[in-house]
């Protein structure tokens, strides 16, 4: 009799011990729901709280709740709200308990706590105050793109017309304080290369023309809806005037003019940014924003050497196929100058060029992506305000789908447009390239929204030019000058490594920076000179294709050969591009888990 007893008492226990388990497993539960819950909040307001902070980003993601706003990046009162929020954010997300939250979160963690980092790093610098304007990288040409009425800008209803003119007081104070920030980095050592100066004058000098009709500014006019009333579109005509005639001319003609003048007397005949104050310590910053590393300048000066040697080789053995009797040298200047390879008159045959390229390729699509985004995507040339100093570039579409994501080019003229590397270009800023990476971030529903509308360089640009390498997979390059162009476009990326930190670290002048990349490349003299101006601009963003698109290669290499044939690089494309822009250390950490969850 004892042992039935016995044996009712212990599964009595047993019961009693599951009960509690599960009472405490429920209760652990909920309390890591409530903890991610909160988690999430925290990364919500983040987001919310960074547009407002600024709200053309929001416009530019396709928000149009602060259309209207433009707040001064440059205002003491602005940098302060700027330092208190990382801050903030910096502790809160210090405040959480890594153990309870899932994986994803983790990564969002991890994230955040390296952009408020590298943020407060930056906002601990002058240049962003001093150099408020250059060329090629800020707000002034940004403004134009949404002056144009042909951005992210939208212009469909009066209400959108009057939040324009609302943005543009605000952008006005941001460029008045530019042109009192400029005066006084100039009197402190700040002060823009010379040769960079001169790129920026006639910008400023095109906004200054009196033609209304022909101002940027006027532009959105002359494209009214017609279901406006002839009461408003005169209102809004006498507005945009008004605003043109009174306000962007006077403001745009003193900067032009002090520019012109002053600034250009002060400017530097020096070339890298070691040459201001501070300037040492600051590119160390750049070099770990843009590539999201450790590496200093003289070990990616050392790796960009021994890449430019590697991909010489290669080189030469497409001269050899192609029947070329000179020298690479030789090679280079005849690719620059071949006319069967400008073979176009008009920028609707260069954009049509592209679109056979986009076509070619569809079939093989599948073969590497199993994930396609859904947004738009279309080929635009690139606008003429900018176009002279820009380089090919792409657009994000809006979050919700509803604005394409645009492949701009610039095509000043037709006729000496040069197509030997058009197909390695598409790959790049088009399909699979920006286009892919952007938008199934974007449209990726389980990333918190701040995470698809960052941007880490050595990520986004690293896949980019990862995303060249597939074309004979995508079944291009079939031509050999074509193939010849995937590999310039990659030994471009190759000499940045080594002009970048030469200029900015070594000593290295314009000049010598030009004419280094003239010896190893195929690129135009002019364009040559656009890109070293380019990265004396903005010091380090260069060096970020090429740091990533190496780690990437070795991500997969290393994948490929831990896996064998269970490999699969369509599940290794979703690895990179799931979880949308992340810190390099950060993606090598999730590739390393993938392979062991799948050995």
């Amino acid at each position: 009799m004892r042992k039935p007893i016995v044996r009712i008492i212990l599964i009595v226990i047993a019961i009693l011990a599951i009960s509690c388990k599960d009472k405490t497993q429920h209760i652990s539960e909920e309390k890591t729901v409530s903890v991610n819950s909160d988690f999430e909040s925290m990364l919500k307001n983040y987001y919310e709280d960074g547009l407002k902070l600024n709200p053309v980003n929001a416009t530019m993601s396709g928000d149009n709740r602060f259309n209207d706003q433009f707040p001064n990046p440059l205002s003491s009162g602005h940098i302060a709200l700027m330092k208190a929020y990382y801050t903030e954010y910096k502790e809160k997300v210090a405040s959480y308990d890594r153990s309870i939250l899932t994986d994803a979160q983790k990564m969002s963690l991890d994230i955040l706590t390296w952009e408020c980092d590298i943020n407060l790093d930056h906002l601990s610098f002058k240049n962003f105050e001093y150099f408020p304007i250059d060329q090629m990288w800020s707000i002034n040409l940004t403004f134009g793109q949404l002056a144009s009425g042909a951005g992210a800008q939208p212009f469909e209803t009066v209400e959108d017309y009057t939040n324009w003119l609302a943005r543009v007081d605000g952008y006005l104070e941001w460029l008045k304080n530019a042109e009192i920030n400029m005066r006084k980095g100039a009197a402190e050592g700040y002060v823009l290369p010379k040769s960079l100066i001169k790129k920026v004058i006639p910008q400023l000098k095109e906004m200054t023309v009196s033609d209304i009709n022909e101002h940027l500014f006027y532009a959105p006019i002359k494209a009214l809806p017609d279901n406006f009333s002839d009461e408003d579109k005169k209102m809004l005509a006498d507005n945009y005037k008004s605003m043109i005639e009174e306000n962007i001319i006077p403001t745009y003609k003193s900067l032009y003019e002090y520019m012109a003048g002053d600034y250009l007397k002060a400017g530097r005949i020096s070339t890298g940014i070691s040459e201001i104050p501070n300037g040492d310590n600051y590119y160390k910053h750049q070099i770990k924003l843009y590539t999201t590393t450790s590496m200093t300048a003289d070990e990616i000066h050392e790796l960009g050497l021994k890449e430019v040697a590697r991909i010489l080789s290669e080189m030469e053995k497409v001269k050899t196929e192609i029947g070329f009797k000179g020298n690479l040298k030789d090679f280079f200047n005849d690719v620059r100058s071949n006319p069967k390879l400008m073979p176009f008159k008009t920028p609707a045959e260069v954009i049509a060029n592209f679109n056979a390229i986009h076509e070619t390729m569809k079939p093989q699509l599948e073969k590497l992506f199993d994930k396609k985004p859904k947004t738009p995507f279309e080929v635009r040339q690139t606008e003429a305000f900018r176009e002279k100093s820009a380089s090919a570039e792409y657009n994000p579409g809006s979050l919700d789908g509803t604005r394409p994501g645009i492949f701009y080019t610039p095509i000043p003229d037709a006729t000496k447009y040069n197509v030997y590397s058009d197909e390695s270009l598409f790959l790049h800023e088009a399909i699979p390239g920006h286009h892919y990476q952007i938008s199934l971030t974007q449209e990726n529903t389980e990333l918190s929204d701040f995470r698809k509308t960052l941007w880490y360089s050595g990520y986004g640009e690293g896949w980019a030019l990862y995303s060249e390498s597939l074309g004979k997979e995508l079944g291009l390059y079939t031509d050999p000058y074509q193939y010849f162009g995937m590999l310039g476009a990659e030994m471009h990326r190759a000499i940045r490594l080594v002009v970048d930190t030469g200029m900015h670290a070594k000593g290295w002048s314009r000049e010598k920076a030009i004419q280094y990349s003239l010896d190893n490349e195929a690129e135009s003299e002019a364009g040559i000179i656009s890109e070293i101006e380019r990265y004396m601009a903005n010091p380090g963003q260069a060096l970020s294709y090429k740091i990533g698109q190496l780690k990437i290669q070795e991500l997969r290499k290393k994948a490929k050969s831990s896996l064998g044939e269970s490999f699969d690089i369509r599940q290794f494309h979703n690895q990179v591009l799931e979880t949308g822009c992340v810190p390099l250390a950060l993606l090598e950490a999730k590739i390393d888990t993938w392979i062991q969850n799948n050995k």
